[in-house]
């Protein structure tokens, strides 16, 4: 397969981005980075916006949720806008608030369960910790980012000579007793809170008491890579959905001046359900919206002719065909690898596309020249879900959830498609050019 130098080059950068965001607040971290060298500026929901058209902006909620918008050159009224959303947050395990425990000699971390990862996936990797830690001020506290890139914990398997039948029954894991992480051998004299609050200060340069709460999730250290006899594939961690979240900001980054509003909405907390103040079931979208509006000029009646000319772009990754296993997909709905963006519907309403919303977005497809999919889940199958419905109810805005094929869902490794990235992008680059 011939794979163009620029769809090699868009993948290489979307692994880049993968691997400086082992976490949702390093992810919102990265696209802040990204934003402000393209020349847009941070508002802060504290105060007061000024608004004016032609004018580059992101705001962050809770430092895992970012909003980036550019103010249209046309009434807003008339125009509406154009929105993508994807969110930053990836299924995993999550450190406890007082993780450290001491079991026959050994450290370990009792850990959470965050959304539906393929926990057998999450053993015998080089994990390490990512996230957030909260130290204490003179006037409180502050946040800081933290990510150690050197292996520090590992989920060892049993051997197969202590579980015989695990090749026929499967690798399973009790949650509470045997998914604990290995740090290290328990110290004479030094308690295993002690053992887990020193690498943390030290990185911090802080004193371990200074160490008030956290955050903190267990990253696979490998980086991304390439793979396939023509090198036509790539595989990372997390690529459900911090993909979508690299093709939304590229396309916003990438389309030409805009005539209406254009806005990149990156939640967290997707993965559970989005029910929080920085996740797409909370005000966040909405509080900017409005604030957009009122920067407008526009008045009730016209913001409401706004919403109801926009269009809400769900992007999320979709499941590919696996060959492997034929009977986990509906006939006529095989969503390969390589061969374009995935619409997905769902007749009760798990995703949010409609027939109407489903044709336009085959438009942005065949404005950009890329191929385009259509899935739909065997009807015997539970169906996931994405921000697509709960953004549409709240907003009352057309909607349609779109998605690059991944094999490996929610596996600690992932993997999918360079052109499909590729794929992704034109079509949302054309999204944004209307």
């Amino acid at each position: 397969m011939n794979i163009p130098a620029a769809a090699r080059a868009q993948a290489q950068d979307l692994l880049d981005f993968v691997d400086a965001s082992p976490s949702p607040w390093h992810a919102v971290r990265e696209c802040e980075r990204r934003l402000q060298a393209a020349g847009f500026s941070r508002l802060e929901e504290s105060e007061r916006w000024t608004l004016a058209p032609g004018g580059r902006h992101f705001t962050v909620r809770d430092g895992s949720s970012l909003i980036a918008f550019v103010v249209g050159s046309q009434a807003a009224a008339a125009a509406g806008l154009t929105l993508i959303g994807a969110h930053t947050d990836s299924p995993g395990l999550r450190l406890k608030p007082k993780p450290a425990e001491e079991a026959a000699g050994m450290l370990r971390l009792g850990v959470e369960v965050y959304g539906g990862p393929l926990l057998a996936t999450f053993a015998d990797r080089d994990l390490s910790l990512a996230g957030r830690v909260n130290v204490r001020t003179a006037d409180g506290f502050a946040s800081h980012l933290v990510c150690f890139e050197q292996p520090l914990l590992r989920l060892p398997n049993l051997a197969i000579h202590m579980n015989r039948e695990v090749n026929e029954t499967g690798l399973k894991f009790n949650k509470q007793t045997e998914l604990p992480l290995l740090l290290g051998i328990a110290a004479d004299g030094s308690s295993a809170e002690a053992r887990f609050r020193q690498p943390l200060a030290d990185q911090l340069g802080v004193e371990p008491a200074d160490l008030l709460t956290w955050e903190l999730v267990a990253w696979d250290t490998q980086k991304g890579s390439f793979w396939g006899v023509d090198g036509e594939f790539i595989a990372d961690s997390q690529l459900d959905n911090l993909a979508s979240c690299h093709a939304a900001l590229f396309a916003l980054l990438a389309a030409p001046p805009a005539s209406g509003n254009r806005l990149v909405a990156l939640f967290d907390h997707e993965e559970v359900g989005s029910e929080s103040a920085a996740g797409a079931g909370g005000s966040f979208v909405a509080d900017v919206i409005a604030r957009l509006a009122a920067g407008a000029g526009l008045d009730v009646e016209d913001q409401r002719r706004m919403l109801a000319r926009s269009f809400f772009i769900s992007a999320d990754m979709a499941h590919a065909w696996n060959p492997n296993f034929p009977a986990a997909y509906e006939p006529g709905h095989h969503a390969l690898v390589n061969a374009g963006p995935v619409i997905k519907s769902n007749a009760n309403q798990r995703y949010s596309t409609t027939a109407d919303s489903a044709a336009r977005f085959m438009g942005f497809c065949a404005r950009a020249g890329v191929p385009c999919q259509q899935y739909a889940h065997r009807t015997d199958l539970g169906c996931g879900s994405t921000i697509g419905p709960v953004v549409a109810a709240r907003l009352g805005i057309a909607s349609v959830d779109v998605g690059s094929p991944l094999w490996a869902m929610h596996s600690i490794r992932e993997s999918a498609g360079v052109l499909d990235h590729a794929y992704l992008i034109a079509a949302l680059t054309a999204a944004f050019s209307q």
